[in-house]
């Protein structure tokens, strides 16, 4: 990232962030709006936000998209995530469809597919254990994956259907259980208010 770049580029009317991540110190689930965002963007809490929000910097904002790819304008979030060594792309739609609708946020996925994995996924029904997601694989493969069945689907029109293997499956039920206990603990404290 440019020094320039950095000091230039600021969220001004977008808050796409402030809706689809989740933050824990305010007990936001991803995909809802946080209580403290305001409409025309901005944070009413800006200067007392948690850690999690200040040091957070979508791809737009560190300066690695174009002028034009800030996320209210692309319909998603995109962001670079390393899990497990290794990285991917991750756009998270604001709606369904946000991808095949927008030529660009297009772009960005096969630009970024050249070199890794790009997972794309919805905001909705984030708290479905099945909820589907898709992930571009850098050599041409597509898998689509919903709860613990993935279809591939090959360049040459070939789709395969497999049950992940048994270790990722116990890793997927261990996550939900996590998370169905952190939503069930954030739902009976209430959204924070800071």
């Amino acid at each position: 990232m440019t020094e320039s770049v950095q000091r230039t580029r600021v969220c001004g009317e977008c808050s796409l962030c402030c809706t689809v991540l989740r933050v824990d110190e305010l007990r936001k689930l991803g995909g809802t709006p946080c209580l403290h965002q305001r409409s025309g963007g901005g944070c009413t809490i800006h200067a007392r936000r948690p850690g999690i929000c200040r040091s957070y910097e979508c791809l737009w904002l560190s300066g690695s998209l174009g002028a034009d790819d800030r996320p209210d304008r692309l319909g998603a979030v995109v962001d670079l995530v390393n899990e497990g060594g290794s990285v991917k792309l991750v756009i998270r739609q604001a709606r369904p469809g946000a991808l095949e609708a927008s030529t660009r946020l297009q772009e960005i996925a096969a630009t970024y597919r050249i070199s890794m994995p790009v997972r794309i996924n919805d905001v909705d029904a984030v708290l479905d254990e099945d909820r589907r997601f898709r992930v571009l694989m850098p050599d041409g493969v597509e898998h689509h994956v919903e709860g613990e069945w993935m279809t591939i689907h090959h360049p040459d029109g070939r789709a395969e259907r497999r049950r992940m293997p048994w270790l990722e499956r116990w890793a997927l039920r261990t996550a939900h259980a996590w998370k169905r206990r952190r939503f069930r603990r954030m739902q009976s404290l209430g959204p924070k208010r800071v």
